[in-house]
């Protein structure tokens, strides 16, 4: 008796086992969700990535909350801040992404670098609204619209004159070689910004912009 008692504690123990390693096996969901602007994040950007004179009303944007893999295997959530018009169509984007296992470094809106552009980008930073101009002109950047992407900006640099201003990126300004979280012609981050009708800056004949998906194609 004791023997079958035992045998089948194990049956029942194995079984555990298996619908525990079934269970770690599945795959994760994407996650993504839209939302307006609180008082809090208002708070954040305020003065930061959005001042008075912007061309957009912080009641115009929308976070973006989405599943998103890294570098390493791992499913994080990241934040990305857009215009309410595109919102659900850059949902789309990440969506695909995700269910391509492409992988991004981190996704956080750019007050976390104090509006910085280029400390977002030494941090190998995904982000979207940012409300400044053009670098070296009185124009708004497509960021200031809340309708443009720099997307894993050091693995897609900004090159002008072959250069890079990013140490980091220089290994990637050759894009011969593909490399994880590149963007490039026929890729799974080009096709997905072309599905919803997106130009990006690596088309563009100089400089290139690897890591920029605008609506304008601007």
């Amino acid at each position: 008796m004791r023997k079958w008692i035992g045998l089948a504690a194990a049956l029942v123990a194995a079984a555990a086992l298996i619908g525990i390693a079934r269970a770690s096996a599945a795959p994760i969901l994407f996650r993504g969700d839209i939302a307006r602007i609180d008082a809090a994040q208002a708070k954040r950007m305020t003065g930061v990535s959005w001042r008075r004179g912007c061309p957009v009303p912080l009641r115009d944007l929308r976070v973006l909350t989405m599943s998103h893999w890294d570098f390493d295997g791992r499913v994080r959530t990241g934040r990305l801040i857009v215009h309410a018009a595109v919102a659900r169509d850059v949902l789309s984007v990440f969506r695909t992404l995700y269910a391509a296992r492409f992988p991004i470094r981190r996704m956080v809106p750019v007050d976390a670098y104090g509006g910085s552009d280029f400390r977002s980008i030494e941090a190998d930073n995904t982000s979207g609204f940012n409300c400044r101009f053009v670098e070296g002109t009185r124009r708004w950047s497509e960021h200031a619209y809340g309708r443009a992407l720099d997307v894993n900006p050091i693995e897609n640099p900004y090159v002008s004159g072959g250069r890079t201003a990013h140490r980091a990126s220089v290994r990637y300004v050759d894009r011969s070689q593909r490399r994880l979280g590149m963007a490039y012609e026929g890729g799974v981050l080009v096709r997905a910004f072309d599905a919803i009708g997106w130009g990006w800056g690596g088309r563009w004949a100089s400089p290139k912009d690897y890591q920029h998906f605008s609506a304008s194609g601007r």
